[in-house]
């Protein structure tokens, strides 16, 4: 490649259902894009794994392969490449890097074990699951050469360097404390230091790709990298990422504490974030779209029909802890349910109330928050869906606008990739690359049905 070639950089998001990659240049423009899928299994509501092979290995060598093959004579450079993944996620690897166990992720039961024999009481935003995970994974494989989570395995499948960054050894609770790993809790469970996962500085390189100089970063976290590129930055504004699991930060100017809900820092200064994660994301509404067989899935299909269909006061309440509930009940055995049906009820109504759980979701984070609320912007595959933007739209009374590139965690992901690579000095300058793609309005008609659901929906509050 000749110097006068254009730098990109590549982030790589490897998620519940696909890992994605995305080539960005300096203007957060992709220049190429690949999606290689995968399945999550989750047989029942405390199961929640990946075929780490699969998913955390070969699935990330194969979606940057296509992305950077898709460069090839367009005058590009790749500058750099960053991993990002869910946390808490956890396997056991050999002298290979190559995984021997599946691979736990966040809310999988074992990573509650350990604190539900103890008689710990969990907070909203602890997560317990990383102790519990090395305990389960040293148990089942104790002579693992490592014990890493998903951005660790990927980061060294692409470039032989088992590297995560200080914000995902935040998410790891007591196994990582004052910029260290915890030998003596890591002895406790017969594991060293040794074979945990290298650390370094967020957005600072780990390394380079084998034979390259193109630089590699610490694998971080997917919610951070959706946040740095989604421009939700002014206060009342709300970043709802619909993902696997739905994540919900409204933006204030102070800090705010709330019964059940998790605050935090923004990375803009003098701006905080308030809300959290919960299980009425993706992993829900596409499990309800597979009970309806008479509604064409999400796609060029469904994209045909109206955003909205049937009649709005005719729509059940599903409250949808198909796996229980984050944020704001912390409850693992809650169960689903749903309110209202008639014998009249049709395919599209069970879709519409799908969608209309996740906005009650939303909604009733912002009423626990007191944030006053002016828009939501939305992020992740789910965004793609009209019908599901619309009944979000409808149940919060706010417009909703999706961002031009739906794949945020590889946007983002691809921004760390700049700053390790020299090409970036500041986490804000991130914000030039939020664009919306689209604005969905509430319908007042539907906002009208919707506002009764929500009571209805509120008043269920856990359904227990």
């Amino acid at each position: 490649m000749t110097s006068s070639a254009r730098p990109v950089t590549v982030g790589v998001d490897v998620g519940t259902t696909s890992v994605k990659a995305v080539a960005v240049d300096e203007e957060g423009q992709v220049v190429a894009r690949s999606r290689v899928p995968h399945s999550v299994m989750a047989p029942e509501p405390d199961i929640l794994r990946h075929d780490a092979k699969r998913a955390w290995r070969a699935g990330p060598r194969k979606a940057f392969v296509e992305v950077t093959a898709q460069l090839g004579g367009e005058g590009h450079k790749v500058a750099g490449v960053a991993v990002a993944s869910m946390v808490p996620s956890l396997t056991a690897v050999s002298r290979q890097g190559v995984p021997l166990l599946p691979g736990l992720l966040y809310g999988d039961r074992e990573g509650r074990a350990a604190a539900e024999t103890e008689g710990t009481v969990l907070l909203p935003g602890t997560m317990p699951d990383a102790e519990g995970f090395l305990r389960w994974a040293s148990s089942a494989a104790p002579e693992a050469r490592g014990f890493w989570p998903c951005q660790a395995v990927a980061t060294y499948a692409l470039s032989g360097l088992p590297a995560i960054d200080t914000g995902v050894t935040a998410a790891l609770g007591a196994l990582h404390m004052h910029g260290r790993w915890n030998e003596d809790l890591l002895g406790s469970l017969e594991v060293s230091a040794s074979q945990m996962a290298t650390v370094v500085p967020m957005g600072q390189a780990a390394g380079t790709l084998p034979g390259s100089d193109t630089v590699v970063t610490g694998g971080t976290i997917d919610a951070l990298c959706d946040q740095i590129v989604a421009g939700a930055t002014e206060p009342g504004d709300v970043l709802v990422i619909f993902g696997a699991t739905l994540i919900v930060w409204a933006v204030c100017e102070e800090w705010v504490v709330a019964p059940g809900l998790i605050s935090y820092p923004h990375t803009t200064p003098e701006r905080y974030l308030i809300g959290g994660p919960s299980n009425a994301g993706a992993l829900f509404v596409d499990w309800a779209r597979r009970l309806l067989r008479g509604m064409p899935r999400p796609g060029p299909e469904r994209e045909k029909l109206a955003p909205r269909l049937g009649d709005p006061s005719r729509v059940p309440v599903w409250l949808p802890y198909v796996r229980g509930e984050r944020t704001p009940f912390e409850d693992h055995s809650l169960r689903s349910n749903l309110y209202g049906l008639d014998i009249g009820s049709g395919p599209e109504a069970l879709e519409r109330a799908a969608y209309e759980a996740s906005g009650f979701v939303v909604r009733r984070m912002l009423d626990r928050s007191g944030v006053k609320a002016a828009r939501i912007v939305a992020s992740g595959g789910g965004s793609r869906v009209t019908a599901w933007m619309a009944a979000v739209a409808d149940a919060t009374n706010l417009p909703v606008d999706a961002v031009a590139i739906p794949e945020g965690a590889a946007l983002g992901a691809a921004y760390f990739a700049r700053m390790a690579a020299g090409l970036e000095t500041s986490l804000n300058d991130s914000a030039r690359w939020a664009a919306v793609g689209r604005r969905i309005e509430p319908d007042p008609a539907w906002v009208h049905a919707a506002d009764a659901r929500y009571e209805r929906f509120s008043e269920l509050g856990t359904g227990a």
